[in-house]
């Protein structure tokens, strides 16, 4: 019989047949949304937390800080409370409703921070109060255990349920995945090209970060990038719906933002197989438009949308 923590990870790889542009290309989606609080997250806060028990760095009892937009704080909330670790998350005020219930259900403290600041500066005010509480900060932009959970768990779950990745696609939010997935992917096949998908700068999409605003995370090795792709809020939420729709998976908006990218990305190649990273499910989004709007492509309103380098 597993423990909730036993039901972190091997999440299945499902392929996404009816939206490949090409039937030589393969699209397959990592669904993280399976894991006990609904999200990819719950592997590095895990990781973190109990790598810092066992070092001493997190003595029991020891209230736990951290910032974050929705599913690290979610999740940190419910494994933090079930370690005995009071949780604090500093959130902008622009989170969604349905995050701040989970915080309060799971027992967290909120503290805000404004809209316009955003998560560098929730992160901020997180050290700040680290250091004068004495809270462990959890630190999922910087810490070490990010990446390298990534490299020694995602990856070798994807591995071993496909060996070869000619192409892999996933969110830029703290960098952890991007980095420890495709530097792992890339040791198993030089060939591999690793595509990091961001929001356009003054654009929300929900779980992924703009590089432009300035605050690169540490965690994130931009050498293991062939390149990326802007994704706006309207092909993030259309593609969301796109895959409920078409293949019954339901995904978060940027697993809408990634598949979207996966598909621009898939009509570069001729032959292989595209794995993506659905960080999380679309319960948590509810409470948006996103099911029951028409978010149909509209250059217009997505001016730079779908800048592909590499």
């Amino acid at each position: 019989m597993k423990t909730l923590a036993g039901l972190v990870g091997n999440t299945p790889l499902v392929e996404l047949r009816s939206l490949s542009p090409n039937p030589d290309v393969r699209l397959f989606a990592k669904l993280e949304g399976q894991n006990p609080t609904g999200s990819i997250k719950d592997r590095i806060v895990l990781r973190i937390l109990e790598s810092a028990r066992a070092s001493g760095e997190l003595a029991p009892g020891q209230p736990v800080i951290e910032a974050s937009t929705g599913n690290t704080g979610v999740s940190l909330a419910m494994f933090g409370r079930r370690m005995g670790h009071p949780v604090d998350v500093c959130v902008p005020e622009s989170v969604y409703p349905e995050i701040e219930q989970l915080l309060r259900a799971h027992g967290a403290r909120i503290r805000r921070v404004p809209r316009e600041a955003g998560i560098k500066t929730a992160n901020e005010v997180a050290k700040i109060v680290a250091g004068e509480t004495g809270a462990y900060l959890l630190n999922q932009f910087g810490s070490a255990e990010n990446a390298r959970t990534h490299y020694e768990t995602t990856a070798a779950e994807i591995l071993a349920d496909l060996p070869r990745v000619d192409i892999f696609v996933a969110g830029m939010g703290t960098g952890g995945t991007i980095t420890g997935v495709g530097r792992r992917l890339k040791e198993a096949n030089p060939a591999t090209r690793v595509l990091g998908i961001e929001p356009r700068l003054g654009v929300h999409v929900q779980g992924l970060k703009s590089l432009e605003d300035g605050f690169i995370p540490p965690v994130l090795d931009e050498s293991v990038l062939d390149g990326k792709i802007i994704v706006g809020n309207r092909h993030a939420y259309s593609h969301a719906r796109r895959a409920m729709l078409s293949e019954g998976i339901f995904g978060g908006i940027s697993s809408g933002a990634v598949l979207h990218a996966a598909i621009r990305a898939a009509t570069r190649i001729e032959r292989g197989n595209v794995v993506m990273i659905f960080a999380d499910a679309g319960w948590k989004y509810l409470g948006t438009d996103l099911w029951h709007a028409d978010h149909g492509p509209n250059d217009a309103e997505d001016p730079i949308d779908d800048i592909l380098w590499w």
